[in-house]
C-alpha cells in the first residue's frame, strides 16, 4: 500500500504532468507561429508539416519590417493601448469607488443596471456608436477609439467594486474622520491597496486595445493612422499572402503582450484570486 507521503507526491507530479501537457496543447498555435516565422515559404505548407525550419530563415524579421512601416504601426498602437487604458482604470476605478465605499441611496440599483449592459452585445450598437461619431466629425482620428474609455467599463466597474469591498471598511472611515475627502481616500488608500485588480484592469485593458481589429477598421482610414492589427491585414491584401513575413511581423506584435504578462504576472494572478471574495 502506497503510503501517504508517497502518494502526495504521486498525486503532485501526475497534476504537474497535466498541466504541463495541457500547456503545450495551448502553446501549440503561437509555437507554430514562431517557427513558420523562420521557415521559407515554401516550408509553411507543405505536407505532412514539418516543425523544424531548414534552414533557418532569420532575414523573415528584418524583411518583414521593410515591408510594413512597423515603427509608426507601433507608435499608433502604444498611443491607443496606453490612453485607453489610462482611461479606463481613472474611470472604472472612480465609478467603482462611488458603487463600493460611498454611501448613498441607489449605489446598488444603479450598480444592478449597469450589469445590465454587459449583456448587450457589442455589435448592437456598433451602428449608433458609429453614426453619433460621425455626426461629432471624429471619423478618421484617434478620438472614438480612445474617448469611450473615459466613460467607464460596466466589467471592470464590477471587478474593482468587488476587489473594493475587501478593504477594511474601518480603515475607510477613520481616514474619513482624520479629514480626507473621498478623492484623497480613493487616492491614497484605496488605490494603493488595489494594486491586484488593477493590474489585472491594465493588463485586460491594453491587450484589448494592442489586438483590437474592428475599431481602427471601423474608424481609422488613412494609412498614417493604421494600427498593428489593420497594417498587418493590409499587408496581407497587399503582398498577396507572403506568410513568412506575415508570420515574423506577427510575432514581432505579440512578444510586447508577452513580455508584459510575464512583467505583471504576480500582481495578475494575485488579482484574479482575491477579485470577488466579499460581495
Amino acid at each position: 500500500m502506497t503510503s501517504p507521503p508517497a502518494y502526495k507526491i504521486l498525486r503532485s507530479t501526475g497534476g504537474h504532468a497535466l498541466l504541463v501537457a495541457l500547456s503545450l496543447i495551448f502553446a501549440l498555435p503561437f509555437i507554430w507561429l514562431v517557427l513558420s516565422s523562420l521557415k521559407p515559404a515554401s516550408q509553411i505548407f507543405e505536407f505532412p508539416p514539418s516543425w523544424i525550419p531548414r534552414p533557418i530563415q532569420w532575414s523573415n524579421y528584418p524583411e518583414a519590417l521593410a515591408f510594413i512601416p512597423l515603427i509608426r504601426y507601433t507608435g499608433n498602437t502604444l498611443f491607443l493601448a496606453l490612453s485607453g487604458t489610462f482611461g479606463t482604470v481613472l474611470s472604472c476605478s472612480l465609478v467603482a469607488y462611488g458603487l463600493a465605499v460611498v454611501r448613498w441611496r441607489w449605489a446598488n440599483a444603479l450598480f444592478f443596471v449597469m450589469l445590465t449592459t454587459v449583456m448587450i452585445p457589442p455589435q448592437v450598437t456598433t451602428i449608433p456608436v458609429f453614426l453619433i461619431f460621425k455626426q461629432l466629425g471624429w471619423v478618421g482620428t484617434f478620438r472614438p477609439l480612445v474617448i469611450p474609455a473615459f466613460f467607464a467599463n460596466a466589467f471592470f466597474v464590477f471587478l474593482l467594486r468587488q476587489f473594493f469591498k475587501t478593504i477594511p471598511r474601518d480603515l475607510l472611515d477613520a481616514a474619513r474622520i482624520d479629514g480626507c475627502s473621498h478623492f484623497e481616500v480613493y487616492w491614497r488608500i484605496v488605490l494603493r491597496l488595489s494594486r491586484p485588480a488593477l493590474v489585472v484592469v491594465i493588463f485586460f485593458t491594453f491587450t484589448a486595445y494592442w489586438n483590437d481589429f474592428m475599431g481602427p477598421l471601423i474608424y481609422l482610414n488613412e494609412d498614417s493612422s493604421y494600427t498593428l492589427s489593420l497594417g498587418l491585414q493590409q499587408f496581407l491584401c497587399q503582398h498577396n499572402a507572403k506568410w513568412e513575413l506575415l508570420m515574423a511581423a506577427s510575432t514581432l506584435m505579440i512578444l510586447p503582450v508577452i513580455i508584459l504578462f510575464f512583467i505583471l504576472q504576480r500582481s495578475f494572478v494575485e488579482g484574479i484570486n482575491l477579485t470577488g471574495l466579499k460581495g
